[in-house]
């Protein structure tokens, strides 16, 4: 199991990009120097005055539009001496990469990061600066303040959560291990032999094997549930998928487009099926009473509230105190989705929302408590949000608090 960026990666530079940096220049390449300031040239060496260091490079252009995938490109980068034809001077190492769909989208002010892998590849990210996954960059590989001068990583110990670890995978970096679980692959494939089972029997079958003490530690709980769910889908994806395979297509390139789309689709949408349902299983736990929302659980205009504590027919009856009534959305990432909670439910000031996301920039963060949302983020993500802005989340202990207290008031638990 990858528990640190520190097992991916021998180390890491960044800086944000000046307009020099950022303008190509007539023979279509960039370069990029001051590397060596940051402690970089012990991971790409030191070339002999006329000698070419090639590295195998995965450039990504990362944006918080949901809509958008990320810019990847696979290139070769050069490292070398631009001073070798001047042996009486010092060397300046920099670093030469070609024009490509990646470096046509950067622009001043974009984050650039740079990371020696362990397998002796680079990885080259550019991210909007002030955007919500330029911050999620700089957590995970552990930046503080960065000028346009690059700065090293302090690559820090603390576990990979599973937010951070989706957002690597997004950008090709390999770390969710399906032979994590690999020891209860037999499990799924003896209970489930002849169908892909459902995101909710997959979510019952994480929990049955997973170790966590949802009373207790329900933050954390709720994290080990989640990646002990990614590490057997990927597992039995990776079965089912390669028997597909081994049994070919054919020739008929339809059919592959139709079984390549099903993979895609399947990933991407039961993440937050997931969520919601060891959501659901830690407040049964606590012995919360809630609904989810459907098609005759509704608020106004036909709302379907994520989750509404006590019910639906308390929140339509005028005589229960608003004060007991708790309505909490759950996405696993906001981006601007987060608006939607705030439509469904007018009898409440204050709604919840619930949320993997890592390091939401201030500005979202200020205008959801102005807007009256308490975002609730497990306690292991918090580091990855401001000090100022840890101030103004919960965490999911502290919201079943809340709910509990407001319950026991009114008698609505259990």
């Amino acid at each position: 199991m990858i528990d640190s960026i520190s097992e991916l990666f021998e180390g890491a530079a960044a800086k944000w990009l000046s307009a020099v940096d950022a303008e190509p220049d007539k023979s279509n390449q960039h370069e990029i120097g001051g590397l060596p300031s940051a402690g970089f040239r012990r991971y790409l060496g030191e070339p002999a005055k006329d000698e070419v260091l090639r590295f195998d490079t995965v450039m990504a252009y990362l944006e918080d539009d949901e809509d958008t995938p990320p810019e990847i490109v696979e290139d070769t980068v050069s490292w070398y001496d631009c001073r070798w034809k001047n042996p009486s001077r010092t060397p300046e190492y920099r670093l030469y990469y070609r024009s490509n769909a990646v470096t046509d989208r950067i622009a001043e002010g974009d984050l650039m990061v740079i990371a020696k892998a362990r397998d002796g590849s680079l990885l080259i990210v550019f991210a909007p600066g002030e955007s919500e996954v330029e911050s999620q960059i700089r957590h995970v590989f552990g930046f503080g303040d960065l000028g346009e001068r690059f700065q090293a990583a302090s690559m820090p110990a603390s576990a990979l959560t599973l937010p951070l670890k989706l957002l690597l995978e997004e950008i090709g970096v390999a770390s969710i291990q399906p032979d994590d679980a690999t020891g209860d692959l037999e499990i799924v494939l003896e209970r489930f032999p002849d169908r892909f089972p459902s995101t909710a029997e997959f979510s019952s079958l994480a929990r049955e094997l997973s170790r966590g003490d949802p009373l207790g530690q329900p933050d954390d709980t709720l994290l080990a549930w989640m990646e002990r769910e990614e590490a057997l889908f990927r597992a039995y994806e990776r079965e089912v998928v390669l028997e597909r395979l081994e049994q070919g297509f054919h020739g008929d390139v339809d059919e592959f487009v139709r079984f390549s789309l099903s993979v895609h689709n399947r990933r991407k949408s039961r993440m937050g099926h997931a969520f919601e349902n060891h959501l659901s299983a830690l407040f049964t736990a606590h012995c919360l009473r809630f609904e989810k929302g459907g098609a005759k659980r509704v608020t106004e205009n036909k709302s379907r509230p994520d989750f509404l504590f006590p019910g639906f027919s308390e929140y339509h009856d005028p005589a229960f105190p608003a004060s007991r009534l708790f309505l909490l959305g759950a996405k696993t990432t906001c981006k601007e989705r987060w608006r939607q909670v705030l439509a469904e439910g007018k009898r409440l000031r204050t709604k919840y929302l619930a949320t993997l996301e890592p390091g939401i920039t201030k500005t979202h963060t200020d205008e959801m408590l102005a807007h009256n949302l308490q975002l609730v983020v497990p306690e292991a993500v918090h580091s990855s949000y401001s000090v100022a802005q840890r101030d103004q989340i919960i965490e999911l202990r502290e919201f079943i608090d809340r709910v509990k207290s407001a319950g026991e008031r009114g008698g609505t638990i259990g």
